[in-house]
């Protein structure tokens, strides 16, 4: 008995990806597609500038969380009886639905640093239906689906092939908050503040980069690189956040208010 209890499934590597991918779908959606918020829309929100760096560091953050939960997971191979798809998707639900919990609790409603729609003349209803639909549904899901089976012996056949399949997944979610669709016509550049117009001009010329548009600092940048140029030579220019180009080392020192 004392064997077989030490090496059952344990569901921490679910609760870690699904806090992860939880993190990647607001981020991705609200962030970046819906737009209605940013990480810190009520600090300093008028400054596009910081918030695309913040909402940028945030993604690093949920890569790393990401990593964690994928290394459990490869941990967890040396478990004898295996792992269970079912149990693991039904950690990865209560993962994710903790997730938007905590950004409730800890976010819309302690610390106040955004809420859902930031533009909406009734923010609480919003920061309760987001609440309830990727919150309260999730958690309720994936407590009901990881009840007891009685097949939980045939499901070690499976494991490698789950494994692959959320690794896949999670790495997938994660590069959509770094890295554009090859499709994306445009780079968004934003160099460290005191940089100046003109060294900013004459980064992009450096690197054969059109100047489509840019803010009244002229350190916030929309470009259209050359084609065949890639957007990781404006790092070397004075750029701390390049999109396409991942996030350089060193670059939190460069975000400043």
């Amino acid at each position: 008995m004392a064997i077989t209890a030490s090496r059952r499934y344990h569901p921490w590597p679910g609760y870690v990806l699904g806090f992860a991918l939880g993190g990647f779908f607001d981020g991705i959606l609200l962030h970046q597609i819906l737009q209605w918020h940013h990480l810190l829309s009520a600090i300093n929100g008028d400054d596009i500038r910081f918030q695309v760096a913040v909402d940028g560091y945030f993604h690093a953050l949920m890569y790393v969380i990401a990593a964690v939960g994928l290394w459990m997971l490869w941990a967890s191979r040396r478990n004898a009886v295996g792992i269970s798809g079912r149990l693991l998707f039904a950690g990865i639900l209560i993962g994710f639905g903790a997730w938007h919990m905590v950004d409730a609790a800890l976010s819309h409603w302690l610390l106040g640093i955004h809420r859902i729609r930031m533009d909406s003349s009734s923010p609480l209803f919003w920061d309760l239906l987001w609440l309830g639909l990727f919150g309260l549904v999730p958690v309720i899901l994936g407590w009901i689906m990881g009840g007891p089976r009685d097949d939980e012996a045939a499901t070690g056949r499976s494991s490698a092939a789950t494994r692959a399949l959320v690794t896949v997944l999670v790495l997938s979610g994660g590069a959509f908050g770094i890295w554009p669709l090859k499709s994306s016509e445009f780079t968004t550049v934003l160099f460290a503040p005191g940089t100046g117009q003109d060294r900013v001009v004459r980064s992009l010329a450096a690197v054969d980069a059109q100047l489509v548009w840019t803010d009244s600092s002229g350190e916030l940048a929309v470009v259209r690189l050359a084609d065949g140029r890639s957007g990781w030579r404006l790092f070397k220019h004075g750029a701390i956040l390049v999109t396409g180009a991942g996030l350089p080392a060193g670059c939190f020192n460069n975000l400043r208010t």
